[in-house]
């Protein structure tokens, strides 16, 4: 039974026994017979509220679960493609080579590919200082 099925079932009380209106008594117990339906139907319509309120937290959990799953599952789809790398960056596939550069102003390092390489230019992303680049290759031992 709700409170406001109880409050309801007071008030039916009360006018079973016949309570005198018009007494000071009666006037007191019936505004708190009033007030106690008043609060029953405020708590019944917090309630539905919670509800509400619930499954619409519900569905922005779900949604934020699905963003969650594209942003993450795309980063890892962007390095699925350099599993062959060592920490440097710069081993694997001869395809892909990437070499790790730090850049002398700010000291950030930046992983770069073939292509930058060749182009033998480079802006540094973090502080924007125009890099040159020179492909140094190792002499083999004999």
């Amino acid at each position: 039974m709700t409170i406001s099925e109880k409050a309801a079932y007071i008030k039916g009380l009360a006018e079973g026994v016949e309570l005198d209106a018009g007494t000071k008594e009666g006037k007191i117990l019936n505004a708190i017979i009033d007030l106690l339906g008043e609060i029953g139907e405020a708590i019944k319509e917090i309630e539905e509220n919670e509800l509400a309120i619930g499954d619409e937290l519900d569905a922005i959990s779900d949604d934020l679960a699905d963003v969650e799953e594209i942003v993450y599952d795309e980063d890892d789809d962007d390095y699925d493609d350099y599993d062959d790398y060592d920490e440097c960056g710069c081993c694997g596939d001869d395809d892909d080579y990437m070499v790790s550069v730090q850049c002398p102003s700010c000291g950030e390092e930046i992983v770069v590919d073939e292509s930058i390489l060749e182009a033998g230019k480079l802006d540094c992303p973090n502080c924007g200082e125009k890099l040159e680049l020179e492909i140094e290759e190792d002499e083999e031992e004999e």
